[in-house]
C-alpha cells in the first residue's frame, strides 16, 4: 500500500457517519467534509448544523462545504480543485457522477445492509422489519445506479431478538466507520478488486413515512413485533385508539388470546391480539404526552380495560 496520504474529501449528514469521520481523520486526515446547509430548529428556528458538521469543526477541518445543490458548476469546481484522491459518502445523498468521478482513485458509499439486500434509504428499518437475523454495512463504489456499484468489502453482525431499529443504527456505527478505514486502505492499494452484485439477491429498502406506519394487526405476532420495532424510534408505528393517535415503540410476545385489533388489561399487562397470538406493549406515547413505559401509563389509567385499536386501510400499511 502507498505510504502517501490521500487527500480524502467527506461526504454526510448523520450521525451515522460522525464516527467514520473521526476514524478517517485520524488515520489520514480529512481534507475536505460536505455536508447539508444548516437548517432551522426549535421554536426560536435557529440554525443548526448537521451532525457531520459539527464533527468536522470539532475536528478543525477547515474545508467544510454546505452546497444547496450538487449539481452548482460552483461546487463542482471547488471539488476539482481540491483533487481528491478518494471520496467517502456515508448517509448524504445522491452524487451525480459529475462528482464522484473527481476521485482519482474512486469514490465510495458505505451503505447500512448487506447489499444488494436493501437498497434504498431505510435499510437498518427494513431488516428489522423483515425479521432478519444478520445484517451489516457494504462498502462499494459509486456508479449512475443507486446503491448498485462493485462492493469493495462487508462488516457483517447479528440482530438480537427484540432489537429495535434505533439499538440497530447505534450498533452498526462503528462497522461503518471500519469498514471506511479498511475501504480507503484498500483504494491506496493498486492490486485491489471489487466484486459485482448479485442482482438476483436484491431488495428494496425505501424511506419510511409516518402515513405507512399504522399496525398491521392482522399479520402475525411476529410480523407485528418486527413491525413496530423496525419503525422505533422514528417513525414510530402507531395505530388509533379511538379518537387518538397511540405510538407504539416497543412490544415483547404476548400470551392472552385475542382478535386481531382487540386488546385488554390484566395484571398490569396490556396486550392486543394477532393474526395468530398477541404481543405485549410495553413502550408507549399518547398524543402531546411524553413517552412512557405502558405500566407506568396504565398504573394511573382510569379508563376501560379492553377495547379494539383502528385498523389501517390497504393502503396506508407500511410495504
Amino acid at each position: 500500500m502507498s505510504t502517501e496520504k490521500p487527500v480524502i474529501v467527506f461526504m454526510g449528514t448523520a450521525e451515522f457517519g460522525v464516527p467514520a469521520l473521526r476514524a478517517l481523520h485520524e488515520k489520514f486526515g480529512v481534507r475536505a467534509v460536505v455536508t447539508v446547509p444548516d437548517k432551522a430548529a426549535g421554536r426560536g428556528r435557529v440554525l443548526q448544523p448537521s451532525a457531520v458538521k459539527r464533527c468536522a469543526l470539532e475536528l478543525g477541518i477547515e474545508s467544510i462545504l454546505q452546497p444547496m445543490s450538487l449539481r452548482d458548476p460552483d461546487f463542482e469546481q471547488q471539488i476539482r480543485e481540491l483533487r481528491p484522491d478518494i471520496i467517502c459518502v456515508i448517509a448524504f445523498r445522491i452524487l451525480p457522477s459529475s462528482i464522484y468521478t473527481l476521485a482519482s482513485k474512486a469514490a465510495f458509499n458505505v451503505h447500512a445492509s448487506l447489499l444488494p439486500k436493501f437498497r434504498g434509504a431505510a435499510p437498518i428499518n427494513h431488516a428489522i422489519m423483515k425479521g432478519e437475523k444478520e445484517t451489516g454495512v457494504t462498502a462499494f463504489v459509486l456508479n449512475d445506479v443507486v446503491d448498485t456499484g462493485n462492493i469493495l468489502l462487508q462488516e457483517r453482525c447479528g440482530i438480537e431478538e427484540n432489537m429495535t431499529a434505533g439499538e440497530l443504527y447505534v450498533l452498526l456505527m462503528p462497522l461503518a466507520a471500519n469498514a471506511a478505514v479498511r475501504s480507503v486502505e484498500m483504494l491506496m492499494n493498486e492490486s485491489w478488486r471489487a466484486q459485482q452484485q448479485d442482482e438476483t439477491m436484491a431488495s428494496p429498502a425505501p424511506k419510511v413515512w409516518r402515513e405507512f406506519s399504522a399496525i398491521p394487526w392482522d399479520k402475525s405476532a411476529d410480523e407485528v413485533r418486527h413491525f413496530i420495532h423496525g419503525l422505533s424510534p422514528t417513525p414510530c408505528a402507531w395505530t388509533m385508539m379511538g379518537n387518538e393517535r397511540l405510538k407504539i415503540y416497543y412490544v415483547v410476545a404476548g400470551t392472552m388470546s385475542l382478535e386481531a385489533g382487540h386488546w385488554r388489561i390484566h395484571n398490569g399487562s396490556w396486550q392486543v391480539g394477532c393474526a395468530d397470538g398477541s404481543v405485549e406493549l410495553r413502550g408507549i406515547q399518547l398524543p402531546n404526552k411524553a413517552a412512557v413505559h405502558a405500566e407506568d401509563f396504565i398504573r394511573g389509567w382510569r379508563g376501560a380495560r379492553e377495547g379494539q385499536f383502528g385498523m389501517p386501510e390497504s393502503n396506508t400499511s407500511a410495504p
